[in-house]
């Protein structure tokens, strides 16, 4: 039964390669000890008559880092909103520190010492560190103007807990993303949070972003704060948590110490089955080159003027091959995907080549004519139409294909986007259902899938399994392989080593803006792609090309 809560009650296998984005954080072998700060008992919600979580226990104890795990519409959005006052309808209790707990909504959360951290960052860009930490909040002389000075003087203290170098008088929109998330961290122990919720806080993080990140978890714990971490990484989880709960279905299947559980144990747990390893069969190759770059360079404009961003990339791409792109982050990876497409913001140099033609791809228009397809890394920013259905969002590349005398071809989109998720097994309640609703998982295979729709020749995917589950990443992977062996040639840009090397026949390395190396697959290693990928490389080499 369904209740809406009021304020807060005053007495109420195999194993797994480590992805080179991580660092090594040793080993969290010992269960908690400390009381229980949180515990949530028989947790039930459900949205539009479907049911997101059933009977769900969990607790967090003082200190600890307690991971939330489980694949996309698993429940653990759903429960984390709960437990942070974003949703304040559902089934079941939850206490803090003892006493019932009802938010009414964010501030009582807030109240009370919980504070979440969305994967979204929550910043206002124009406005300053300080500003963000306290804003709606700010310190007042007598009740009515802003002590600009006391806000600044506590917000660099607070940065100072934090152990990092961030000017609290400095814009956001000047911090890179691991500072900015840094920022929200600042701003929920403004809060006196003493009880921490992160939602994949590493993922758009360097691996020196993420050291540091994983330094602070540690320090805030040591000072008693409790962490409720979600991740889809699996080592990250096992080298940080004290313990892991697992949800499948919005049940929960596992609560456990993170020594009593592998890698291979956690998949398990949150698929439900043994995941069997995607397998790259025959390429469909013929040797064919389906595109060529030559000399390509790109100069982009930025706050210091112009810069040359790429250096001079070579390479080709043959009929059903996969071509890796790695390499560190800002290393130029999206750049040349988003220069070959057309859409890269600066001055182009270089010839590209399709099908030994040479080709003028001056927007995305021109590469789609081309017979290029391009999904994005950034599927609910620059992929999907969230709040257009799933019918809309695959028809959009081929309406004008499609369309007779000017007017839409409905009967002929709906026809196109049952057929892709029929092909791609999108998990929906049919083609009419909001993307915005589905999880990340089938998000992604609506973007594949509607390139997919315009028969593409070459099909360019800019991180394609980024924030998605481990068993939705699977069905990506055999997705790449099958296109691959239809003959598509692809490229993929890819942050993370496994899976780099999980999918490419070659892997092009780049570093600072330059093409240092192509490696082929039986040469392809974790740390021949790291020498290559490391800052000064590129001075030291210009690469092989090929």
């Amino acid at each position: 039964m369904e209740r809406r809560p009021g304020a807060l009650g005053a007495d109420d296998e195999r194993g797994a390669p480590r992805s080179s984005r991580m660092v090594e954080l040793g080993s969290r072998t010992g269960a908690p000890t400390g009381p229980i700060v949180l515990s949530a008992e028989q947790i039930s919600k459900s949205f539009a008559g479907v049911r997101a979580l059933t009977n769900v226990d969990f607790d967090l104890r003082h200190g600890e880092v307690h991971a939330l795990m489980g694949e996309n519409g698993a429940g653990k959005s759903t429960l984390m909103k709960i437990l942070a006052g974003v949703h304040t309808s559902y089934g079941g209790t939850v206490q803090v520190e003892g006493r019932a707990a009802s938010f009414a909504g964010v501030r009582d959360a807030e109240e009370a010492g919980v504070a979440i951290i969305h994967q979204e960052l929550n910043l206002v860009p124009e406005l300053s560190v300080a500003d963000n930490i306290f804003l709606g909040r700010e310190p007042r002389i007598a009740g009515v103007l802003i002590d600009r000075r006391r806000m600044v003087e506590t917000a660099g203290r607070i940065l100072q807990r934090l152990g990092v170098r961030i000017a609290p008088e400095g814009r956001v929109a000047d911090l890179r993303v691991g500072e900015q998330q840094l920022v929200e961290i600042a701003k929920a122990l403004s809060l006196d949070a003493r009880i921490l919720i992160m939602d994949e806080p590493t993922s758009a993080l360097s691996a020196s972003e993420c050291r540091t990140l994983f330094k602070i978890v540690r320090q805030l714990t040591a000072e008693g704060v409790a962490i409720i971490y979600t991740s889809h990484r699996i080592e990250e989880v096992l080298g940080l948590a004290d313990r892991v709960t697992v949800l499948r279905d919005g049940r929960r299947v596992v609560t456990a110490p993170i020594g009593e559980l592998s890698h291979g144990a956690i998949i398990s747990a949150m698929v439900g089955r043994e995941m069997a390893a995607s397998e790259r069969g025959a390429a469909a190759s013929d040797g064919a080159v389906v595109l060529s770059v030559r000399n390509l360079t790109l100069d982009t404009s930025g706050p210091h003027g112009w810069r040359r961003t790429l250096h001079g990339i070579d390479f080709q791409l043959r009929r059903g091959e996969i071509l890796g792109i790695g390499g560190l982050l800002g290393a130029g990876r999206t750049e040349i995907l988003e220069s070959i497409f057309g859409v890269a913001r600066g001055w182009r140099g270089g010839e590209i080549k399709i099908d030994g033609e040479s080709a003028e791809i001056n927007s995305a228009a021109d590469a789609y004519r081309l017979g290029l397809a391009l999904v994005s890394e950034d599927r609910k920013e620059r992929g999907l139409h969230l709040a257009a259905s799933i019918c809309d969002n695959i028809a959009l590349p081929s309406i004008g294909a499609m369309s007779q005398f000017g007017l839409r071809a409905f009967a002929r989109e709906r026809v196109l986007a049952a057929e892709m998720v029929g092909r791609l097994s999108v998990r929906c309640t049919g083609i009419g259902q909001a993307a915005a609703t589905l999880s990340g998982g089938n998000q992604q295979k609506v973007v594949i899938g509607k390139w997919l729709a315009t028969e593409p020749r070459i099909l360019l995917l800019d991180e394609p399994t980024r924030g998605i589950d481990v068993g939705a990443k699977q069905e990506i992977y055999q997705l790449i392989f099958d296109l691959a062996g239809q003959g598509l040639g692809i490229i993929v840009v890819t942050s993370e080593l496994p899976e780099l090397l999980l999918l490419s026949d070659r892997v092009l390395v780049m570093c600072e803006g330059r093409q240092t190396g192509i490696l082929q697959r039986e040469d392809a290693t974790q740390e021949a792609v790291m020498r290559l990928a490391a800052p000064g490389m590129a001075a030291r080499s210009r690469g092989t090309r090929s």
